[in-house]
């Protein structure tokens, strides 16, 4: 039922009640759209790793093609919004805390890091079509911060057990390549490893850097 429909019959409707009657019905009318076209692309870029096309998107919404570029100019931008509305629903965990024994915080993070990086690579092999978008740029350097930052906080006993500030860096930057999305996606997409293969090789090589640095800071 309209809000027009609930006014009592024979009462006169104020012109500017009317308009924002009006107002509010095309809003949401939009946003309900932009919802759409926002999942169509979702749904395109999971079964496809592929960026979809303004044309493809709009048949897959059952919207018009004026309507895609009406709500996001072209589809980068549309890209950017989809980017942006997966990781508002995809989040890496929180860290293992520092009191469970070493073995566990590798398990846990690992653990981690494959639910989150697995659910994104359609998205991560798509954005390569646009390589050098400063936002999907700047989005990237974000995650690899997240992962860095988390790193630090789940091993924080090993990290301070390093001999300077250097060492430490130098770990973290070794765990960050060796842990990186696009490392997951060449275990993966290129040698078609299971997600268990492929978390178990990550579990050997993030207990090797850290045994190997702790081993050096022991000598």
């Amino acid at each position: 039922m309209s809000e027009a429909a609930v006014m009592p019959r024979g009462n006169a409707v104020p012109a500017e009640v009317s308009d924002m009657v009006r107002t509010d019905g095309r809003n949401r009318r939009a946003a309900a759209t932009r919802r759409k076209i926002i999942e169509a692309a979702k749904a395109m870029i999971e079964e496809t790793s592929e960026a979809p096309t303004v044309v493809g998107v709009a048949k897959r919404a059952d919207v018009s093609v004026r309507s895609v570029f009406q709500h996001f100019g072209d589809v980068q931008s549309l890209f950017v919004t989809v980017v942006d509305s997966v990781g508002e629903n995809v989040q890496m965990t929180a860290p293992p805390t520092i009191d469970r024994p070493l073995e566990a915080r590798v398990e846990a993070l690992i653990q981690g890091l494959v639910e989150l990086f697995d659910k994104i690579v359609p998205l991560r092999v798509a954005a390569g079509q646009f390589a050098g978008h400063p936002a999907l740029l700047e989005r990237g350097l974000a995650l690899r911060q997240q992962l860095r930052d988390a790193t630090f906080k789940a091993f924080e006993p090993e990290f301070a057990a390093l001999a300077d500030q250097a060492a430490r860096e130098e770990l973290a930057d070794a765990i960050g390549a060796a842990l990186s999305l696009d490392a997951w996606i060449v275990l993966r997409r290129r040698d078609g490893l299971s997600v268990e293969r492929a978390g178990a090789i990550w579990r050997l090589t993030l207990t090797a850097l850290l045994e190997h640095e702790l081993g050096k800071a022991r000598q």
